[in-house]
């Protein structure tokens, strides 16, 4: 019959329209920003800082080696180092950034920072609302700006998120065994009296 493909086509288009108005499962929209989609975990959008503990400076993971600066296809990223050191998780004295500027409206939001980074000190966020009014430098964000808990990346990225933070755990619980046997090995031996 003449134009049955047609009909059928039209039938298919009815039944979803009409379904549309009965079942929630079938709307293909979101009313943003009132209601928020439940984003995958592997979303990725722009780079942030992790941290540990309450205080961002102190608790900043980057070490300021540099490679996500150099491998960073856009060169978005700037990076100096500082010239002290602050000790980090396992107490040896590291560098730090004293600056750690990423231009976000240069990124492009490849996720190779997060990749090279030997420390987990750089990951990729899920934030995607970053408009502003400012057109000279609003997306030009420093390393206040981009630190974010390890708490946030354990809420956006749990099965990434939860080895990183075991494999930190058991460093440290190795460290601390380590300086509590040396401890234990300086104390038991004599002291060097001289005579």
């Amino acid at each position: 019959m003449l134009g049955e493909a047609i009909i059928k086509g039209m039938a298919v288009t009815a039944k979803n329209f009409a379904g549309s108005y009965v079942s929630k499962d079938r709307l293909p929209t979101i009313q943003y920003p009132e209601e928020r989609q439940v984003l995958s975990e592997a979303v990725r959008n722009f780079p942030f800082l992790v941290y540990d503990g309450d205080d961002w400076e102190k608790g900043l993971r980057c070490v300021s080696c540099q490679i996500c600066e150099k491998e960073c296809p856009p060169k978005c990223i700037y990076i100096v180092k500082s010239k002290d050191k602050k000790p980090d998780y396992l107490g040896k004295p590291q560098l730090y950034p004293a600056i750690f500027d990423i231009d976000l409206s240069v990124c492009m939001s490849c996720g190779i920072c997060a990749e090279v980074c030997p420390f987990e000190a750089i990951m990729m966020d899920q934030d995607f609302e970053l408009s502003n009014a400012d057109r000279f430098g609003g997306l030009l964000v420093n390393k206040e700006q981009l630190a974010r808990s390890h708490d946030h990346h354990m809420r956006i990225r749990p099965s990434e998120a939860g080895p990183i933070e075991e494999r930190r755990a058991a460093a440290q619980a190795k460290a601390k065994a380590a300086a509590e046997a040396k401890a234990k090995a300086a104390a038991g031996k004599p002291a060097d009296g001289g005579d």
